[in-house]
């Protein structure tokens, strides 16, 4: 037997639900949360022109431009769904209209009932459209809030790709090419190509774990004290020590960074870099063959003394360096293969005697296929370098 809760349930429950509600969250959420939702789906509207229309003209014509400004930012589903929500409201309204008769508005005492005419319904029906009122009310703050949220998104998405290097940098010896591919709005991938001035050139990818706004702003944050560290000429080692003791003083313990950083002598063909608990750059040679990068030590952040070591590559002329994060070998397909090295180092092979940026786009598309989907759940970078012939005293023809 079931026994219905006591006062003392009913008190708590109701204690526990009105938890820190104070009157002024109800009148602001009722005054200024929904003056300012109603402003924000109705942006543009000529305010002056309605204020100049017949009161019950107005209130059609306003009722018309916000349902259409707020269903039509919905998706496509959604927006019919929320149609036809509202579509089985007014069925169900017309199925309890009753007909026209005297509506009561008010109870004086010893007078009895004031009325009016107007449409009568069964009883509870006017319980019914108060909630529906208040259940669009709240699902138009929402999606207002995430719209919001989304438009700050994007304008931080913007500041984000401004922050990293735009199309094909060359220089004698070398041209490199990189992009970046977040799964959300931003992401926490990252890459890096600084000319230094004695000729060399830094280039670097990073992966910091998660996706989303976290990974983004300590995408930056890395990316702000590795330039720092770049100015002071530190030996790549050295380098990355340094930012790891930072990364572990400054960035949450539930969060580690995967980096290659590498310095690049376009004279010799001599890279020297480490491979911070990144997946290993893949260099592939102009005769087809391919070898990985994979000196380095663990990913930052993990902890605060780890140490480094140094790897020491030579790029032929025509030889190609792919830096990646791993949301592209790790990108699975229905049957939850992953698109693996493999998959990365045919593209590439294939797409060899292309521009860089095109085989960066290729590299793309065959994640697509393989995928079968636009919509990544990981973000995906890629930084292509390629050493091109120099006749600059020192260098190879």
């Amino acid at each position: 037997m079931i026994r219905a809760p006591g006062p003392s349930r009913l008190a708590d429950f109701f204690d526990t639900y009105t938890k820190d509600l104070t009157a002024d969250d109800l009148q602001r959420l009722f005054t200024r949360d929904a003056r300012e939702a109603y402003r924000f789906f109705t942006r543009g509207v000529d305010v002056d022109a309605l204020k100049r229309m017949p009161w019950h003209k107005r209130a059609i014509t306003e009722a018309r431009i916000l349902f259409f400004a707020f269903s039509m930012k919905l998706s496509p589903a959604r927006r019919v769904v929320f149609g036809a929500s509202l579509l089985l409201a007014i069925i169900g309204l017309i199925n309890l209209f009753r007909g026209i008769g005297i509506v009561d508005i008010a109870r004086v005492p010893f007078l009895g009932g004031i009325g009016v005419p107007g449409p009568l319904f069964s009883q509870g029906t006017w319980s019914l459209l108060f909630a529906l009122a208040l259940m669009n009310l709240l699902v138009l703050l929402e999606v207002a809030d995430r719209l919001s949220l989304k438009n700050d998104l994007e304008i931080a998405r913007d500041i984000q790709q401004a922050m990293l290097p735009s199309g094909l940098y060359s220089a004698p010896g070398v041209e490199t090419f990189g992009m970046s591919r977040p799964a959300n709005t931003v992401g926490g991938d990252f890459y890096d190509i600084l000319p230094l001035d004695d000729g060399r050139l830094v280039v670097a990818v990073g992966d910091v774990a998660g996706k989303g706004s976290p990974a983004a702003l300590l995408m930056a944050l890395l990316l702000a004290m590795l330039r720092t560290l770049v100015d002071e000429r530190l030996e790549p080692a050295d380098l990355v020590t340094r930012l790891n003791v930072q990364v572990c003083r400054h960035s949450p313990r539930s969060r580690f960074i995967t980096l290659f950083y590498g310095v690049y002598q376009p004279l010799t063909g001599e890279l020297t870099y480490v491979s911070a608990g990144h997946m290993p750059p893949l260099l592939i040679r102009v005769d087809g063959r391919s070898e990985r990068l994979t000196d380095g030590g663990i990913s930052l952040g993990m902890f605060e003394h780890s140490t480094y070591t140094t790897g020491r590559a030579i790029i032929e002329p025509g030889d190609m360096i792919a830096v990646y994060s791993d949301g592209i070998t790790e990108s699975e397909n229905q049957a939850g293969q992953p698109f693996d090295e493999i998959g990365l180092e045919t593209a590439l092979k294939a797409n060899a005697r292309d521009s860089l940026s095109r085989i960066s786009a290729a590299v793309v598309r065959a994640v697509e296929r393989h995928t079968d989907a636009s919509k990544f759940a990981d973000d995906l970078t890629i930084l292509l370098l390629r050493r091109t012939a120099t006749t600059e005293p020192g260098g190879r023809p």
